[in-house]
């Protein structure tokens, strides 16, 4: 439910998209959960908040990726970022 919430109010999505790009909702599916999100917005929002705080922060514990770190050392030695031909 707080995901069609994010996508409609945060992604700009409308109704039909949704259903057009998550064929397993339908229209009347994310009419009610938008509802439930209107009736609902202060206490969704805060979970929201709550877990990208959570997200962060186990982003940081974690530390950089092995992608990040072997991107920044290209970085760094200036390596050339691009594919070979072909």
């Amino acid at each position: 439910m707080k995901h069609v919430a994010i996508w409609h109010e945060q992604m700009g999505m409308t109704p039909t998209e949704i259903v057009a790009t998550y064929p397993t909702i339908t229209l009347a599916q994310v009419h009610a959960a938008l509802a439930y999100y209107y009736d609902h917005r202060d206490d969704i929002q805060a979970e929201i908040e709550e877990e990208r705080r959570f997200v962060e922060e186990m982003k940081a514990k974690a530390g950089p990726s092995r992608l990040e770190e072997t991107l920044k050392a290209r970085k760094a030695n200036g390596s050339d970022d691009t594919l070979p031909p072909g």
